[in-house]
Order: structure tokens, then C-alpha cells, then sequence
């Protein structure tokens, strides 16, 4: 029996493992440099979705800010080049303070907002995002509504592109991987509790305060890495663009679309709705694709409130129950 389970663990992990090394393989099989760009904005959304999921997936609070901590993360790592001169390898390890200083914002912003609840949490973190928005407009010393410029790699496009693919791919596999540690961890069941009844939780010695101060921090944290690994991609930042309250929403789509109860949910739907977004820009009208977009929205919470995971599975039990 054990062998058996250990075996079936042992699938999974194998399976990741093999689609993880011929991801890591592909961008220097010399494809174009647009499906490089585009796996890599797909592996961006997957951290983020995932990061996200750990405080409104696990614990139910739903934030539609998460996006100040991408763009605070962006931010940081820019000052750090331009204020310290750092190589490119530099660069990219100060990806990772960049982190550190949006999971510290997050816990000066969780203390006292995650004391409220549901659509009143939801709608403070959005006005969170709309602040540091205009913040960043306004102070010179980050550029201000000029943006700010970092120094491009001294390297041809496709290396340098495939470069940046290789760091995304292991962020999103650090990120995946810890929101998985989370979901099967006593930490991950504490706040599951309080997603299901906070006061229910408490009075079972769950302390709440700390256990969400802590999804909220390390949901802050994958954030601020990939928004200073995308300031160093794109290699010029704006708050329009780091800020875009757009992707916020797009966050939390994509985790509620693939399932915010579990860690494959979000992977899921930030694949697939990457990949609807890419044909949508491409092919649609950009109000046509908002419509499509709030269309899916709507769609999500009516019919599959827990994501196409459980849905799938509750038509799989259907179809076998209807079968015998």
C-alpha cells in the first residue's frame, strides 16, 4: 500500500519535472523570438496567479490590488540599477530585496485592512493600487509620470529574451511549488479554516491575524520578484504599465477560472486564459475584449464559483453516476 501511494505521488512530480526541463530547453532550440516573449508572459501569470491564490484562494480574501506589489517590485529593482549601477547579473538578484520590500509593504497594508472582510476587503485593496498609482506619478526621485529607463542586456534579442524566459520559468516553479507546499501544510488547512468561518477558526485556536498577515506578506512576495524580472525585460517602466489595475483583474480571473481552492487551479487558468487573451489582442477589438473578459467574469463566479477543477470533476462523477 505504501509502495503504491509513493508511486502515484511519484507520477505527478515526474511529469512536472519533464514538461519543467523541455520548457527550460525550448527557447534555445532557436524558435521565434515571439513564442520565447509570449511562454514567458505566460509564466509570469502563472506566478502571479498562483502568488495571489494564497490569500484569496486559500483564506478567502479576495484582493484586487495585488498589482501595486508587481509594480513596487518593478520599481525597486529600477532604483537599484540606477542608483547602484548594478551589472546585469546584479540586476536580477536585486529582484529578490525587490521582493522583500513589496512583502514588507504588504504587511504595513495587511495589519490594519485585513481586519475587514469581503467585498469591504476588495474594494480597499483596489483603492491600495489606485494610490500607489498616483504615488509613483508624483514623486520625482522614481521618474514620475516620465517613467523610468534600466539598462538593456549587451546581448542579441534572442539571448537576452531567452535569458529572461529561463529565470521566469523558475520563478513560476519556485512560486508553483511553494503554493503546493502551502495546500497540503497545516499552515495551508489554517487558512482554508478561515476562509470557511473565521470566528469557527478562532475559537478552534487558529490564530487568524498571524496566519493571514502571512499569506498576505508571501503572496506580496513572488509579486515584487516577477515585477522587478519584468522591469529588466522590458527594460523602461511607467505606472500605466506596472500599475495597470488591468492585471489585477486578469490575477484574479485566472485563479477563480482554474480553481482558487487548490495549487493547480491557478496554473490552469493562467495557461488558458493567457493563451484567450493572446487571441484576443490579436484579433479582437480591445472593447470587444474587455466585454469578452467581464463576460468570462461573470460567467466564473455564476456557474463555476470553484474553478473548471471542480466543475470538471462534478461532471465526471455526474456522467459515472448517470453510466451505472
Amino acid at each position: 500500500m505504501i509502495e503504491g501511494s509513493r508511486l502515484k505521488a511519484s507520477g505527478p512530480a515526474t511529469l512536472a519535472l519533464v514538461v519543467l526541463m523541455s520548457a527550460a530547453v525550448f527557447p534555445w532550440l532557436g524558435p521565434p523570438v515571439y513564442f520565447i516573449s509570449f511562454f514567458y508572459t505566460i509564466f509570469m501569470y502563472i506566478c502571479l496567479a498562483s502568488s495571489w491564490n494564497m490569500i484569496g484562494g486559500y483564506a478567502g480574501y479576495i484582493s484586487f490590488g495585488h498589482v501595486a506589489f508587481f509594480g513596487i517590485g518593478a520599481y525597486a529593482t529600477a532604483l537599484l540599477m540606477n542608483v547602484f549601477h548594478l551589472s546585469a547579473v546584479s540586476t536580477v538578484l536585486s529582484s529578490i530585496p525587490a521582493g522583500a520590500v513589496a512583502a514588507f509593504v504588504a504587511v504595513l497594508v495587511g495589519y490594519p485592512c485585513l481586519r475587514l472582510r469581503g467585498p469591504y476587503f476588495a474594494v480597499i485593496t483596489l483603492c491600495f493600487a489606485f494610490v500607489v498609482d498616483l504615488a509613483v506619478k508624483n514623486l520625482p526621485i522614481v521618474g514620475g509620470a516620465d517613467g523610468l529607463w534600466l539598462k538593456a542586456m549587451d546581448l542579441p534579442i534572442e539571448i537576452s529574451r531567452a535569458i529572461m524566459f529561463e529565470l521566469m520559468l523558475c520563478l513560476m516553479a519556485v512560486t508553483v511549488l511553494v503554493s503546493a507546499k502551502i495546500s497540503y501544510s497545516r499552515f495551508g488547512a489554517g487558512l482554508r479554516a478561515i476562509r470557511e468561518d473565521e470566528e469557527v477558526a478562532q475559537t478552534m485556536a487558529v490564530n487568524a491575524p498571524w496566519l493571514k498577515i502571512r499569506a498576505f506578506a508571501l503572496s506580496a512576495f513572488f509579486p515584487g520578484i516577477a515585477g522587478g524580472l519584468h522591469a529588466y525585460y522590458l527594460t523602461y517602466i511607467h505606472p500605466d504599465i506596472v500599475f495597470d489595475v488591468n492585471i489585477s483583474i486578469l490575477i484574479v480571473l485566472m485563479a477563480l477560472f482554474g480553481g482558487g481552492g487548490s495549487w493547480l487551479g491557478p496554473v490552469i487558468g493562467a495557461a488558458a486564459l493567457s493563451l484567450v487573451n493572446e487571441l484576443l489582442s490579436t484579433f479582437v477589438k480591445a472593447e470587444l475584449a474587455r466585454i469578452i473578459y467581464g463576460s468570462l467574469f461573470i460567467i466564473v463566479i455564476i456557474f463555476m464559483p470553484n474553478g473548471v477543477i471542480e466543475f470538471v470533476g462534478k461532471m465526471r462523477k455526474a456522467h459515472s453516476a448517470a453510466a451505472s
